[in-house]
């Protein structure tokens, strides 16, 4: 995104609880840019969808102040705020057919007939259902559902459009088209998104910066890409793809590198947060990064493995080993010719590079996992 960026939906010291004892969302600053697709994801009960509702006018914030445009809206209902909403559920109108449907929200808004039937053929031409404005809910696909969803959110025009695990119904190869159809539809128009999933390869796929949620506040804000690459926190490492977390303590800090003592073995990483010596840290690295059986010298970090077990996934192979002491090190390996050649129970060599190991504040005890 270009900058400077307008700030289009901002969050301000945002807090929400039901019961006035358990809080879902916590102090929450988070700012939304103009024509931006940000993606709240985290485990169920994170307070992602929480944060949404609010946004959208369902839910009440119990203190903070929710802005959209500049405006705060804490006390405008949701027919006011004019955002379109999109829901798993699809929330069609069964007896409806799809154009009327789309006309819905035209006609409460007061349009003239003319105009609506050139806002509902524009809308069905944007989603690819041209034809169909005829035909009802129950006749359509659960695709198609989605894209009349979806065409119904946008058929007025709103600047913002939240939606909420909307593809979440739908099966793996019909979801990954909609992924590309929704963010062909979000960049055509320019209109702002904010997207709530628990999918974390929908999130890295479609956003142009994710927000990670746990426990009802923000651990990372960052572009898909940083996220993955650089992780802040345990948890994100965790929850953004598969990551091996060697857990020590530092034994010697150089320039932008640390020196963890992991199993009675010395690893070197990156330090992605300030450390000094005697800490206790995590260490993440990704199992794409760990390579098995490398030529000797080639990496700056070397150990002696045991394959616990291999799992075969299609295109690679998926090894369960125990490096410096700690079980479930998993490596990923490409499925060509002579992988043959490692086998359960086989004692290798891995290797990995310098930057390719991460150090991490580790996670307090409370934290889940994903």
């Amino acid at each position: 995104m270009d900058s400077p960026q307008k700030v289009h939906v901002e969050f301000e010291g945002v807090s929400k609880s039901y019961d006035g004892r358990t809080v879902v969302v916590r102090d929450l600053d988070l700012a939304v840019y103009e024509g931006e697709f940000l993606t709240l994801l985290g485990p169920s009960g994170s307070g992602k969808t929480t944060c949404l509702m609010m946004l959208a006018g369902f839910q009440t914030p119990t203190s903070g102040t929710i802005r959209i445009g500049g405006r705060a809206v804490d006390d405008l209902p949701p027919r006011k705020r004019d955002i379109g909403v999109v829901f798993q559920n699809y929330a069609l109108f069964p007896h409806m057919t799809v154009g009327e449907n789309l006309s819905f929200p035209l006609e409460v808004r007061g349009m003239e007939p003319r105009q609506i039937r050139e806002r509902v053929r524009g809308a069905l031409e944007l989603v690819r259902l041209e034809g169909l404005e005829g035909r009802r809910p129950g006749e359509l696909s659960g695709g198609q559902q989605q894209r009349v969803a979806i065409a119904r959110a946008l058929v007025f025009e709103p600047a913002l459009v939240l939606m909420d695990e909307p593809l979440g119904a739908l099966d793996r190869r019909l979801r990954e088209e909609m992924q590309y159809e929704v963010r062909r539809i979000q960049r055509r128009l320019g209109v702002t998104v904010v997207y709530v999933t628990h999918d974390q390869q929908e999130a890295m796929a479609m956003s142009d910066r994710v927000a990670v949620f746990q426990r009802g506040r923000i651990e990372q804000v960052a572009p898909p890409e940083a996220l993955y690459e650089e992780p802040q926190r345990e948890f994100v490492a965790r929850f953004i793809g598969d990551n091996n977390l060697l857990r020590g303590k530092v034994v010697g800090v150089e320039g932008d590198f640390c020196r963890v003592e992991v199993g009675g073995q010395i690893v070197t990483a990156f330090r992605v947060v300030p450390c000094e010596v005697g800490d206790p840290v995590s260490v993440a690295i990704r199992p794409e990064r760990v390579a098995v059986a490398p030529e000797p010298g080639l990496y700056g970090n070397e150990f002696d493995a045991g394959i616990d077990d291999i799992t075969f996934l299609g295109d690679h192979l998926r090894l369960r080993m125990t490096v410096c002491d700690t079980p479930d090190f998993i490596a990923k390996i490409p499925n060509i010719v002579g992988h043959g050649a490692v086998l359960e129970g086989d004692r290798v060599r891995v290797g990995w590079t310098l930057t390719d190991g991460r150090v991490l504040e580790p996670d307090g005890p409370e934290t889940g996992s994903k």
